[in-house]
């Protein structure tokens, strides 16, 4: 079964797929804990823009996703601020507009074609060694970020305005933290596709949920979860000849059914 590691694709393909099973459920616990988790879709939706609109113009589409969920996320805060307008509605909206730019980008692109059903759906062979140096300094540079701004981010998962009037600048760090999602997001195309890849930030942290006592638990332990479901993720999309993100969100769910099953008993 190791000669999987024979590979040199395989071996890209985990590296990223490592860094990312880490990264999405790092953002996610505190995602799900402000009940935000919606824009991990949102962002999907507007990276694939992003991939369509660099396909479109020659331009690595890992880069023009990165750009567009980005900007997107800052807009997105902006707009949580407008009490007119509500989060989920925003996010909503921004959704379906992504999805529409998407189609109509790849419209001008002469539809779909392989390179678009890959950042769709996930491929292990599509990871290249210009990805690789993208997803691995800047995975490392969002666990170094959320590790610095742990308790500041608890804090205002859990309570905005206590953390508010304790002088802790909420505003930047809700801008910090959607900016950090929007790389993870951006980050994790390639393995899990634009279509899949708010269940990799969300069941985890879910499954997590169900058998931790605590936040610091149910983040450590989603990791690892998020980790086996991409790691099994990849042998059977390699082995099986499946699509990488299917495989990786399926195993997911088989886990989270199973541990909700077991604390029924």
């Amino acid at each position: 079964m190791l000669d999987i590691f024979t590979y040199s694709f395989m071996i890209k393909a985990f590296i990223a797929g490592i860094v990312i099973g880490t990264i999405a459920p790092l953002i996610g616990t505190f995602l799900v804990a402000r009940r935000f988790s919606l824009i991990a879709d949102t962002l999907g939706h507007i990276s694939l823009a992003g991939i369509a609109l660099g396909l479109l113009l020659h331009i690595n589409p890992i880069l023009t996703a990165l750009v567009a969920s980005i900007a997107t996320a800052i807009l997105v805060d902006k707009i949580r601020q407008n009490k007119h307008i509500s989060g989920e509605s925003a996010l909503a909206m921004l959704l379906s507009g992504g999805l529409a730019l998407a189609i109509v980008l790849i419209g001008l692109a002469q539809g779909f074609n392989v390179d678009l059903l890959s950042y769709l759906f996930g491929s292990i062979t599509t990871v290249t060694s210009f990805d690789l140096y993208l997803i691995v300094p800047l995975g490392l540079l969002i666990i170094a970020v959320v590790y610095i701004f742990y308790k500041q981010f608890l804090y205002i998962a859990f309570d905005e305005e206590g953390a508010r009037v304790s002088g802790i600048n909420v505003k930047i760090l809700n801008i910090l933290l959607m900016v950090l999602t929007a790389t993870a997001v951006s980050l994790s195309i390639r393995i899990i596709g634009s279509l899949l890849i708010g269940a990799l930030l969300v069941i985890p942290v879910t499954t997590a949920s169900q058998i931790s006592k605590s936040f610091r638990q149910s983040l450590l332990l989603s990791v690892i979860i998020s980790l086996v479901s991409v790691i099994a993720g990849l042998f059977a999309s390699f082995y099986l000849n499946l699509p990488a993100g299917g495989a990786i969100v399926l195993i997911s769910l088989i886990i989270f059914a199973f541990t909700y099953i077991s604390k029924l008993k």
